[in-house]
């Protein structure tokens, strides 16, 4: 193929792309919100085996973008409730196409200027956003999982280095052994990363309160019985609660025994950007007292994934667990910045480049305003679902999480706000409410009207809501919960043949969650 070809079909084939990319964006404000193919099918029409002859590129796409829009999850949608999944800025969209056509490999400044400059700015802006010392380090990761072990890495490092072993050097074997408290709520990401790391068998659990914060005083006993290197792993935004552990006295007692605080902090990071919500939410007011934390930018950011952020404050025990060096690896100008030196990856995407044109899209203000409006509207979906007999809110809503349990027993789980674990509730009940919960959550992902998952929360079935899109505004949190509401009175009636219609509404009453609602998403 010719240059002049093989440009004229390069122009061709990115032209589908952006007349479907811009249709089916386009769509998703009104579209269904639902899964609309089986395994089955999607096996059918992506499996059996390699041809041995090519396809005409035009065509695939064609018969690609046919074959997967159905099985596609709806997570751009502004009705989209589920894993805490962002949507995606369409600056952000945009630059994605940018990075994949400047494909850089940002491993070392001599790589990459731009992509290291870039890197280099949006970490310095991020550590102004979080309020975090000035002198943080900052990665970029493919998401959580990856800032998370980043952290404990350097965690690692540091706690046995103060006790004299050099872990990259000498390795684990016949090292001091380090203590790791984490929380009984403590996200998969955060275990899986200390196992990565040698460490699961140092694991303790640190028992929570009722929205999942740990307990301080059970974590000062455990610390009274710690001696040697240790680390403590904090959650600001617990992943079905979105509850905030007490920063400020974790950090304290642990830097008292000599440990290092790392915090994970998929979404709750993003909540420090806010001055409203630092004021709400006294826990906020320890985040810089930490040694490590972790975030996405993928979730409440609404960059395109993945994209996740490590930050440390000490560099030199971050760059002392990730630095690769080589004889093939030139190093740049004096003062640049090798991305290298922060993750654990060499070959990835120059994810920097979204991070600086959305951030620098939005503002320290807009970014704010974002965070504070998803989590005004997850307030009125509460406040509308907790005036339903039958439906318990059964988190403090302090962020942008709802969870929700429905029952179907009269007088059981009426409307309010409450964790709804009872002893001495009948187990056969307990049961029944768990499969109507699950039947209102099918029912509701089926409807197409918005869509969220269901999680276990202290041994019950709940319905987990997440407010994170840029998109979502009142018209969509109403029209979710109306369809909820829907489904549970009409699942219900099957076992309350005479059971009393109940609408949700809106509350009306000082301070409620109504109040100086901002309904539009921003551009």
């Amino acid at each position: 193929m010719d240059g002049a070809r093989s440009t004229d079909e390069l122009g061709h084939l990115l032209g589908i792309v952006a007349a479907y990319a811009t249709d089916y964006l386009t769509r998703t404000a009104h579209d269904p919100v639902a899964i609309r193919a089986t395994t089955a099918q999607l096996r059918e029409w992506f499996g059996g085996e390699l041809p041995a002859a090519g396809a005409d590129p035009a065509q695939l796409l064609h018969s690609f973008i046919a074959a997967a829009e159905p099985g596609i999850s709806p997570s751009t949608s502004g009705r989209f409730f589920g894993f805490v999944t962002g949507g995606a800025y369409p600056v952000a969209v945009a630059t994605e196409w940018l990075t994949t056509a400047w494909d850089q490999t940002p491993v070392l400044h001599t790589s990459s200027p731009t992509a290291s400059v870039v890197e280099e700015t949006v970490a310095g802006w991020l550590v102004g956003l979080f309020g975090l010392p000035a002198a943080t380090s900052v990665g970029i990761t493919s998401g959580c999982s990856t800032a998370n072990l980043t952290g404990l890495a350097a965690a690692r490092h540091q706690v046995l280095a103060d006790a004299g072993w050099d872990v990259g050097h000498q390795g684990l074997f016949g090292a001091p052994t380090p203590r790791v408290l984490t929380s009984r709520g403590c996200h998969v990401t955060v275990s899986r990363a200390l196992r990565l790391l040698g460490l699961g068998g140092q694991i303790h659990l640190v028992d929570t309160d009722d929205q999942g914060r740990m307990r301080l005083d059970h974590l000062a006993d455990l610390l009274a019985a710690t001696t040697g290197p240790l680390i403590v792993c904090a959650q600001l935004g617990n992943v079905d609660t979105g509850a905030v552990d007490a920063l400020a006295e974790i950090c304290a007692m642990t830097h008292a025994h000599g440990g290092w605080v790392h915090v994970d902090a998929a979404f709750g990071m993003w909540a420090a950007a806010s001055s409203r919500l630092r004021a709400e939410l006294p826990a906020l007011a320890g985040l810089a007292r930490a040694d490590s934390w972790a975030t996405d930018a993928h979730k409440w950011l609404n960059v395109p994934y993945d994209c996740g952020v490590v930050l440390c404050a000490h560099p030199e025990a971050h760059q002392a667990a990730m630095r690769a060096r080589a004889d093939y690896l030139p190093a740049g100008p004096a003062g640049s910045r090798d991305p290298v030196d922060y993750t654990p990856e060499m070959s990835r995407r120059a994810r920097a480049l979204v991070l600086w044109t959305t951030l620098r899209h939005l503002g320290a203000d807009g970014v704010a305003e974002l965070i504070e409006r998803s989590c005004l509207l997850a307030r009125r979906m509460a406040g509308r679902l907790a005036t339903v007999d039958g439906v318990t809110v059964a988190n403090e809503v302090s962020l942008n999480q709802v969870l929700v349990r429905f029952t179907t027993r009269p007088g059981a789980a009426t409307g309010g706000t409450g964790i709804v674990t009872d002893p001495a509730a009948d187990p056969a009940a307990e049961a029944a409410d768990d499969a109507h919960t699950e039947a209102v959550v099918d029912a509701f992902q089926r409807g197409g009207v918005g869509w969220a998952s269901p999680t276990r929360w202290q041994g019950r079935t709940m319905l987990r809501l997440s407010v994170c899109n840029w998109q979502t505004d009142t018209a969509a949190v109403d029209a979710a919960v109306s369809a909820l509401v829907d489904a549970h009175l009409r699942l219900r009636s099957r076992h309350q043949p005479d059971a009393a219609r109940t609408l949700a509404r809106p509350p009306s009453q000082p301070g409620s969650p109504d109040q100086d609602l901002v309904t539009e998403g921003t551009a």
